[in-house]
C-alpha cells in the first residue's frame, strides 16, 4: 500500500513509525512532515490544510490509505473532500469531528445521552458570561473556548478575578481566536486525569491501552497549559473495574449518541476521562491520536495500525484483536525555553545517532527541521523522548536517561513526568 500522513509534528513521526512497521506498507509520504519524518517517509511540501491539493497529490501518486493526524483538517473537513475523489481517508468526516470541533456541541450530547461529565453552561456574550460568574458559579471554575485551541484553550480560575481575565482573555482579546466566539463555563472536577485513545468504525469501538498526559510546563504542574510535556502508559489509575464501567457508561454510549445524531464517528475519539470520587467522567473529546499520547501508546501496539484504520472505514472493527505489549511506555518532552510564551527557533541540534539501534528507545520529532544538512530547532515542542520498560518506573528512568543523549542549546523539559506512578505503589 502507498500511503499518506497528513501532520507535522511529534504524533505524525510516532504514526508514521508505526506505519513504518506494517508488512503491507510499500511507500510512505507525510505532508508536510518534519526533520525525523523524513527518515521514514518522503516529506510533501503540501500544508495540512490544503485540502485539494493532498488530494491531487493522492490520486498522483496512487495513495491507497491517507491518515490525518491533526485536529484541524479534521474539524474543517478534509476526510470529506477526500471522500468525494473517490480516496480513502482514515478519520473521521466534519459533522463527527464536531465532537472536538465544538465543546458546546459535545457537552450538550453527552448532557442529552445521560453520559457523565461536569456541569455546564456555553455563552455567547462575555457580559452574561461574567455575569454568571459573578452570581453563579463556584470556584475554582473552568473556562474553555469553543473551538480548537492546539490544547490550550482550558483556563483554571480560582476566584472572581481571575474567571474575569479568562473571559476577557478568550472572548474579548480572542487569545485564541474564533475558537474563543463561545465558551463554555464548567464545574472544576477532581480526581486522577487519564487518557483513552479508541478505535471507531461507527458502530463498534476498540479500546487503546490508557495514558496520561502532563499539561502545565513547568514540574509539579506550575505554569501555563501547554500541548503536552509528556506522557506515560499505562495508567496505574485505569483498573480493569474502571475500563469496564467507561466502556459501558461512557465510551459505547458516546458512538451510540453520534450514530443517532446521524453523525456516524469512524477514526479515533480521544476520551480525557476525570476518576472522580463520583465515578470516571468525561473532561474531553478529542478526534484523533493524542499528542504526545501516541508516543507511548502506538510503540505498545502489537495489531497491525493499517489493518486497524481500514476496518475502521470498512466497519469491520469487530473482527479486529486490538493486542498491546505487556510492559509500560514513557515520553518526556524536550522543548525550547519559554515555550509556550516565546522560545528561539532554529537552533543545532546534536546527538540523534545516540537512538540508531537501541530497541525501546525513540524520538519523536515535533518541531524540528532540515536546515542545510543540520537538524535545527523549528518549534516549542521540539522532540518527544520515548522509551520502553517492564514496569512504568523502568521506562521512566529509561527515558530520562535517553532525555540526555539530545542536546541543543535552549533545551528544556520537565523533570517530573509519571511522577504519579510512586503515589500508586
Amino acid at each position: 500500500m502507498n500511503i499518506l500522513i497528513v501532520g507535522s509534528g511529534g504524533r505524525e513521526h510516532a504514526i508514521a513509525w508505526s506505519v513504518s512497521r506494517s508488512k503491507r506498507a510499500e511507500k510512505i509520504y507525510c505532508a508536510p512532515g518534519n526533520a525525523g519524518i523524513a527518515e521514514l517517509a518522503e516529506c510533501v511540501p503540501i500544508g495540512a490544510m490544503e485540502f485539494d491539493r493532498l488530494a491531487d497529490f493522492a490520486e498522483e501518486k496512487n495513495i491507497d490509505l491517507t491518515i490525518i493526524g491533526m485536529d484541524d483538517p479534521l474539524v474543517g473537513g478534509i476526510v470529506d473532500v477526500f471522500e468525494k475523489r473517490g480516496l480513502r481517508a482514515f478519520g473521521p468526516r466534519k459533522n463527527a469531528a464536531i465532537l472536538e470541533g465544538s465543546k458546546a456541541f459535545s457537552k450538550d450530547l453527552m448532557k442529552k445521552y445521560n453520559i457523565p461529565t461536569a456541569a455546564y453552561e456555553t455563552f455567547d456574550d462575555p457580559d452574561q458570561a461574567l455575569e454568571y460568574l459573578k452570581s453563579c458559579a463556584k470556584y475554582p471554575v473552568v473556562l474553555k473556548a469553543d473551538g480548537l485551541a492546539l490544547g490550550k484553550g482550558v483556563l483554571i480560575c480560582n476566584s472572581f478575578a481571575e474567571a474575569e481575565e479568562g473571559v476577557r482573555q478568550i472572548m474579548q482579546d480572542k487569545k485564541f481566536g474564533s475558537a474563543g466566539d463561545r465558551m463554555v463555563i464548567e464545574e472544576f472536577m477532581t480526581g486522577r486525569e487519564v487518557s483513552v485513545l479508541t478505535f471507531v468504525d461507527g458502530k463498534t469501538i476498540r479500546p487503546m491501552t490508557s495514558a496520561q498526559d502532563h499539561k502545565r510546563a513547568g514540574d509539579g504542574d506550575s505554569g501555563p497549559n501547554t500541548g503536552g510535556m509528556g506522557t506515560f502508559s499505562p495508567s496505574p489509575f485505569y483498573t480493569e473495574e474502571i475500563d469496564r464501567i467507561c466502556r459501558e457508561t461512557i465510551m459505547q454510549p458516546t458512538v451510540d449518541a453520534m450514530a443517532s445524531e446521524g453523525r456516524p464517528f469512524q477514526g479515533i475519539i480521544f476520551f480525557g476521562l476525570m476518576l472522580t470520587e463520583d465515578g470516571p467522567k468525561v473532561l474531553e473529546y478529542n478526534a484523533r491520536f493524542g499528542d504526545p499520547e501516541a508516543q507511548v501508546v502506538l510503540p505498545r501496539m502489537k495489531t497491525d495500525i493499517l489493518d486497524v484504520c481500514e476496518a475502521c472505514i470498512d466497519g469491520t472493527l469487530d473482527q479486529i484483536d486490538l493486542v498491546f505489549e505487556d510492559n509500560a511506555a514513557v515520553c518526556v518532552v524536550l522543548a525550547s525555553e519559554g515555550y509556550p510564551v516565546s522560545y528561539e527557533k532554529n537552533v543545532p541540534m546534536y546527538g540523534f545517532e545516540n537512538f540508531k539501534g537501541k530497541e525501546g528507545y525513540y524520538c519523536f520529532h515535533a518541531g524540528t527541521k532540515l536546515s542545510d544538512g543540520q537538524i535545527v530547532t523549528n518549534g516549542g515542542r521540539v522532540v518527544g523522548i520515548t522509551a520502553k520498560g517492564s514496569t512504568l518506573k523502568e521506562a521512566r528512568e529509561n527515558a530520562y536517561r535517553a532525555a540526555e543523549w539530545i542536546s541543543f542549546s535552549n533545551k528544556y523539559m520537565r523533570h517530573d513526568i509519571g511522577r504519579a506512578i510512586d503515589e500508586a505503589e
